[in-house]
């Protein structure tokens, strides 16, 4: 494989889990600022906007400028805006509802046409389930953040949106558009934003589906870390075979 020219790197659980930054992570930041080689952070989480993960990052020690995030909330607003949806409902954390602005609609003005899924964690419920598979009834396009399966909290493996996308999907008859990984046009805009073609860039995550397989389908290498969600049984089940495995995202550089 030739050297990579430019990452693609994971979040959650790849730069940071929720106990902090992973060892060597904002060394391993710092050593690609250096050497001159671009990266951006392209992650599922649907929790915080842009600049909210723009100040946690920071906490942990890491310098990552907003343009060099693409979440899939504005990917979703792309969408929606090549799409012409102006009547939207957005079921997401509220502080990641600034990236919608301009598009998060007011569900009691009217039906929507576009319902946009995110994890929503515990805010879940039966009520809002039915309300979304109501929109769907009467018309409205399903686009999912995600399709993430789980994701580690508190070193236990979490449900993550990807579930209740399912059932929606599975009660509607109708297939969500995924924007966030592992799309093809997630990762095209990922790379568009490098400048660089998917043969000389590495995806680096933990996420086998996501992050390894999604990344390996738009023609980029996919190096797995040993961190996060990251589980040996896992992998063996799933028929993945990533790159390269790393033990964390210091032994990038």
């Amino acid at each position: 494989m030739s050297p990579p020219r430019g990452f693609l790197l994971d979040l959650d659980g790849t730069l940071y889990t929720d106990s902090g930054p992973v060892p060597g992570g904002p060394e391993a930041i710092a050593g690609l600022r250096r050497r001159g080689i671009p990266f951006r952070a392209v992650t599922n989480t649907t929790t915080r906007s842009r600049a909210g993960l723009v100040r946690r990052l920071a906490e942990y020690g890491y310098e990552i400028r907003p343009d060099e995030i693409i979440t899939p909330v504005l990917a979703a607003r792309t969408l929606c805006r090549s799409r012409g949806h102006t009547r939207l409902v957005a079921y997401l954390a509220e502080a990641a509802r600034e990236d919608l602005a301009g598009l998060d609609g007011d569900i009691g003005t009217g039906t929507p046409d576009a319902v946009i899924v995110g994890d929503l964690g515990e805010g879940w419920s039966f009520r809002l389930m039915q309300e979304a598979f109501t929109h769907l009834l009467a018309g409205a396009s399903l686009i999912a953040l995600s399709r993430d399966r789980y994701f580690l909290k508190q070193d236990a493996l979490t449900l993550d949106a990807g579930p209740f996308v399912a059932a929606l999907e599975y009660a509607s008859g109708q297939s969500a558009v995924v924007v966030g990984k592992p799309s093809l046009e997630f990762y095209s805009a990922a790379l568009t934003s490098l400048g660089l073609s998917a043969a000389e860039v590495v995806m680096v995550g933990d996420d086998l589906w996501s992050d390894i397989e999604g990344a390996r389908k738009a023609g980029l290498q996919a190096w797995l870390v040993r961190t996060g969600k990251f589980r040996e049984e896992k992998l063996r089940e799933s028929g993945i075979t990533p790159d390269r495995i790393l033990g964390g995202l210091g032994e990038i550089v």
